[in-house]
């Protein structure tokens, strides 16, 4: 049995820098062993912790979609001692990650629903492992209509731009990109922060619908009111949160939320269930 505190041994693939100020980049990892690829076994919505030795560990939300095959992403902000360590390597450094940790989206429960997705900022990375999960040939019949409102502060942060424009481009999923502001003459897309946007875009809810939303504190605070709103029912709004998570198993508890540990018992969770906790969140 796989020791869950070893990382798996993985190189560093490819570098993309993912936004203008430099602050995000995209990192694609290939395993050392291809026993251990077919180990790491994940669903869209769990993240992982990207380790470097001598520097520490951080927990991310895996960007590539489980329907990728051959390597693993994450999209790292540089934050601290591993990030920026992290933001200083090259392709072919080696280093490790653990994982797959935490639950997914309930894909078994989505199967036959319409999505609406809703992603501000860098969280949107485990939104875009969504949405090409939901996109690819082999699953998009088994999901309804599919809407995505995603949001960043200008169009120099949004993440995956080539990806938003192709997905764009579809006819079987609607796309509301959106920044707070810009002076850009040429820019084409919504103008406003992400609540009011989906309040204008989003669907209405219903028996048939769930939300899936991801995004920094205040953009969850601002968005639960939409939502409830267009009809969106508690136990149909899913978030995803990232609340101090350190350790990934629940042992240090700075992730707590009340009784719930966000990295053992989450990260994802429903609006109903986080109703029966403190507002820490």
């Amino acid at each position: 049995m796989q020791n869950p505190y070893l990382p798996y041994p993985v190189r560093i693939d490819d570098i993309e820098i993912a936004t203008v100020d430099k602050s995000l980049k995209t990192f694609k990892f290939v395993f050392l062993n291809k026993e251990d690829e077919e180990k790491f076994s994940y669903r869209a919505g769990q993240f992982a912790e990207l380790s470097i030795p001598g520097k520490g560990e951080i927990p991310i939300g895996i960007a590539s979609s489980p329907v990728e095959k051959g390597f693993v992403m994450f999209t790292v902000n540089k934050a601290g001692l591993v990030t920026t360590h992290l933001h200083n390597m090259k392709a072919g450094d080696v280093m490790g990650i653990r994982g797959p940790l935490g639950n997914s989206y309930p894909w078994d429960l989505l199967e036959g629903k319409n999505i609406l997705i809703v992603g501000g900022g860098f969280a949107f990375t485990t939104l875009r492992s969504s949405i090409v999960y939901m996109l690819d040939p082999a699953n998009r019949s088994k999901f309804g209509t599919i809407d995505v409102v995603y949001g960043a502060r200008n169009p120099g942060m949004l993440l995956y731009k080539n990806e938003l424009i192709e997905w764009e481009k579809r006819d079987d999923i609607n796309m509301h990109i959106t920044v707070d502001g810009t002076d850009d003459p040429d820019w084409k897309y919504n103008i406003g922060f992400v609540p009011p946007v989906t309040e204008q875009k989003a669907p209405k809810g219903d028996e048939n619908t769930y939300a899936i939303v991801c995004g920094p504190p205040i953009m969850i605070k601002f968005t639960q009111p939409v939502l409830e709103k267009l009809g969106y029912t508690h136990d149909k709004i899913i978030m995803s949160l990232e609340n101090r998570m350190k350790c990934g198993f629940g042992m240090c508890g700075r992730c707590g939320i009340g009784k719930e540990l966000v990295c053992k018992d989450g990260p994802v969770f429903t609006l109903d269930q986080l109703n029966r906790t403190p507002r820490e969140y």
